[in-house]
């Protein structure tokens, strides 16, 4: 009877142990998948920076495989479905060189020279377009120079995003920045793994400058 009494005790106090135990692992399990999708999405907006500032023209569709191959894990389509967007971007700083103060409305401002956008359109909006603009690009991403000049629609906001420029103080003062500096930008966003109530599914995002 002391035997079955004590299997009997065992089996209770394994039971409420599993009731901590169980969700932990869950949730651990779920918390490792989410930081793999994380380190997933980075690396791809890292990889396809380094290509797109070296010159790879993501513009044609060959190319665009590439990245699609890159993304796979998360999600990435050059179709416009699946749960992930990559959006590329040259960046240029307009100065009176390229455009005298007196004639230019995007004087001292950086705007878009190309923007190219690779998944899901519209999955996340860019830290790079203000909100409720359009950037003004043709069939091949690019932006008129008329455009970068003149339509406030092409300026890029650095105010969520990191520009060693704009941080170091010095994106006001032409004299301080070579004659069309450019960067390169890349900003990916994908699904993240869901398992309620451990993983929500939340949107992973991160971008990359060169």
């Amino acid at each position: 009877m002391k035997n079955n009494r004590s299997r009997g005790v065992a089996m209770i106090e394994f039971a409420f142990a599993m009731l901590v135990l169980v969700p932990m692992l869950l949730g651990t399990v779920g918390i490792g998948f989410q930081l793999i999708q994380s380190m997933q999405t980075t690396q791809l907006a890292r990889d396809a920076g380094r290509m797109y500032a070296r010159g790879l023209d993501f513009g044609q569709v060959g190319n665009q495989r590439i990245l699609a191959t890159l993304g796979r894990d998360v999600g990435l389509h050059t179709d416009g479905t699946g749960d992930a967007v990559l959006m590329l971007s040259t960046v240029k700083y307009i100065d009176n060189i390229i455009c005298p103060a007196a004639n230019c409305t995007n004087y001292q401002h950086w705007v878009f020279a190309q923007r190219i956008v690779i998944g899901r359109p519209g999955y996340r909006a860019s830290n790079l377009v203000p909100a409720g603009t359009t950037v003004p690009v043709d069939s091949s991403g690019n932006v008129t120079l008329a455009d970068q000049k003149g339509n406030t629609y092409a300026q890029a906001l650095f105010s969520n995003i990191g520009n060693p420029f704009v941080n170091a103080g010095v994106d006001k003062a032409a004299d301080q920045l070579p004659s069309g500096t450019v960067l390169y930008v890349t900003e990916a966003a994908s699904k993240g793994f869901t398992m309620p109530p451990f993983a929500n599914g939340g949107v992973m995002y991160a971008y990359n400058v060169f």
